[in-house]
Formats: C-alpha cells, sequence, structure tokens
C-alpha cells in the first residue's frame, strides 16, 4: 500500500483519531449484514422483528430471532480489521470508535473508547424498571428473558422508530468535531444520524478516510477512498502508520 503524501503529513501529525463503523466491517467476521443482496432485512418484516410494537405483540418470536444472531455472533469472532483498528491505540494519543454494529466485536478486539449508536445486542433492558444488564448467553436459557424484578427484559438496540440514544449521539459529535483523522468503514452512509457525524468532521477540518466495497453517498467528500474489504485494507494501513510513526 502506497499512501500519497499529504496522507503521510497528517498522520505524522495526528493524535485523535475518529472512526465511524458499520455492518461492512462485520461482515468480514461472517456475520450477515441488515441490508444488500442477500441482507436480513431483505426476507423478514423489519414492523415484527425490530419495531416495539412487533416486540410486545410477540417477544416470544423476537428474542428467538436474536437468540440466532447472538449464537451466530458468539459462533464468529473479531477480524483483522477490527483487531488492527484495536492497534491503532499505540501510535495516536485518542481513538474513539463510533460503530453502528450491535455485536460488540471491537470491544472483545480490545478497542477501549467503543460508543454503540445502535445499542448492544449482549446486554437486556427490562420493560418494567429500566435495568440494563449484561449477558452472554448463547443460546439464551429462557425465552423470553425476564429481569429480576420479573418484568419482560428486550434486547438493548435502537429499533425502527427509536431515537438513539443522546448521550451517545452527543459523544459521538464531539468525537467527530475533534478529530484529525476520521475513518469511516464498511457503512452505507445513508442511516441518519449516523451518516451525518463524517460531515461534521469534515467541517471540523478532519482529514476523511473511507474504507469500502464500492462508492457511497459520503466518497466525494472524502480525502481519500480504499475500495475493498476493510480485514485486507485496515492491516496493510496500520503497517505504513507504524512506518511513519516509527513506534
Amino acid at each position: 500500500m502506497k499512501l500519497n503524501q499529504e496522507f503521510i503529513q497528517v498522520i505524522e501529525k495526528a493524535k485523535r483519531i475518529g472512526i465511524l463503523t458499520g455492518a461492512g466491517i462485520s461482515a468480514d467476521s461472517g456475520i450477515i449484514t441488515f441490508r444488500g443482496k442477500n441482507g436480513l432485512w431483505n426476507n423478514i418484516e423489519v414492523q415484527k422483528l425490530a419495531t416495539l410494537k412487533g416486540f410486545l405483540n410477540n417477544p416470544e418470536f423476537v428474542w428467538q430471532w436474536y437468540d440466532e444472531r447472538r449464537i451466530e455472533i458468539a459462533k464468529n469472532k473479531p477480524n483483522p480489521g477490527h483487531l488492527a483498528l484495536a492497534s491503532l491505540e499505540k501510535y495516536f494519543d485518542d481513538v474513539s470508535i463510533i460503530t453502528q454494529n450491535v455485536d460488540g466485536y471491537h470491544q472483545k478486539a480490545q478497542s477501549t473508547k467503543v460508543i454503540e449508536l445502535h445499542g448492544s445486542i449482549w446486554e437486556f433492558k427490562c420493560m418494567e424498571c429500566e435495568k440494563i444488564v449484561e449477558n452472554f448467553d448463547a443460546p439464551l436459557k429462557e425465552l423470553p428473558p425476564k429481569c429480576d424484578c420479573g418484568g419482560l427484559n428486550r434486547p438493548n438496540v435502537v429499533w425502527f422508530g427509536e431515537a438513539i440514544p443522546q448521550n451517545c449521539l452527543d459523544e459521538s459529535l464531539k468525537v467527530a468535531s475533534e478529530s484529525e483523522i476520521f475513518f469511516i468503514i464498511g457503512t452505507s452512509a445513508i442511516v441518519q444520524p449516523a451518516a451525518s457525524i463524517p460531515i461534521i468532521a469534515k467541517r471540523s477540518k478532519a482529514f476523511l478516510v473511507e474504507i469500502n466495497l464500492e462508492d457511497t453517498p459520503l466518497t466525494p467528500q472524502t480525502d481519500i477512498s480504499f475500495k475493498g474489504k476493510a480485514k485486507d485494507i485496515l492491516p496493510e494501513l496500520l503497517k505504513e502508520i507504524k512506518k511513519i510513526k516509527g513506534k
């Protein structure tokens, strides 16, 4: 991989890195994406599986589907792309990952600052007392799972019609506005408000780097765009950063 001189100079000086990741990076681990040619949403009614109304109508059905996703994620693991992003922390003072994924692979790869815009499939949230707990059983021991208070647990993910938690959005916008380099990795750049985050970074003078299989609506805004799989490109990019930083 050969980097242009402008990118090299930015890497030499940069201390704060922001990263937005989407389903593309986890697809490299064998996780089926929600959209795209073979996406999960293509053959199901999202109103039944990814809305509060659908959950309340049939919580056991929804939990069966999420249990299958949990089993799939547990069966696979972070790929070289996730690991390369975690390794960036050796070369920059601050590396923050904003992810649209709910699989927890960034944390498993040992990234220390991860903002989960759409929640986590490994968390339950009680419909009664609103207590949030982690649970890594795959498969689940009971369907649907219940809270200690006796209330019904739901997956702590953001469904259609629900807002991203304000604290996550605020943190993400702060990362975008303070980053010197901002990576956009494996995201279609069409889901709002996530798609606006790189625009905030650009307006704040960040150097935008896109890694994706194909062009997106954000591609014209980027300073450099790499076409390909994150699991292939990120380790190569990490090697170049290591040379530049001399660590």
